[in-house]
């Protein structure tokens, strides 16, 4: 079971702030939908932190730059997600987010400026410029 399943798919407000989990990233993570921009693509990512869906992390990591180790890490409690800008140019994008989250009790802040192409329709994280972390 993965944290996916727990949460309520009818009532849940999506982790990435969107209204309902299921119908915000919740058909991309059950893999039902594909992110359709790199915004969608980069708040479905966000969501599969927050609930530990590492396939989908996996999966939507460009090969090229996709790392092997585990990417989530359950002692992590995501707590909001702040899209600051978004760039599209063609098969490229940015997106530009301030991520915070809890560990042992102590918040932290992740501000990324990620990027993003399009391969035969399918969006996928390349990497990212991490602008600032604060711990608070």
């Amino acid at each position: 079971m993965t944290k996916t399943d727990k949460i309520d798919k009818t009532d849940a407000t999506c982790p990435c702030g969107g209204p309902r989990f299921q119908t915000c990233c919740g058909p991309f993570l059950a893999g039902v939908a594909v992110a359709d921009t790199p915004e969608k693509l980069m708040r479905s990512r966000y969501a599969a932190y927050a609930t530990g869906t590492e396939d989908y992390l996996k999966a939507t990591w460009h090969p090229s730059t996709r790392p092997q180790e585990t990417l989530t890490d359950p002692a992590l409690k995501w707590l909001g997600l702040e899209v600051k800008n978004v760039t599209q140019d063609g098969d490229r994008g940015t997106v530009h987010f301030v991520a915070r989250c809890r560990a042992a009790g102590k918040g932290q802040r992740l501000e990324e400026t990620s990027r993003f192409v399009r391969e035969d329709g399918l969006w996928f994280y390349i990497d990212g410029d991490i602008n600032d972390i604060e711990k608070q």
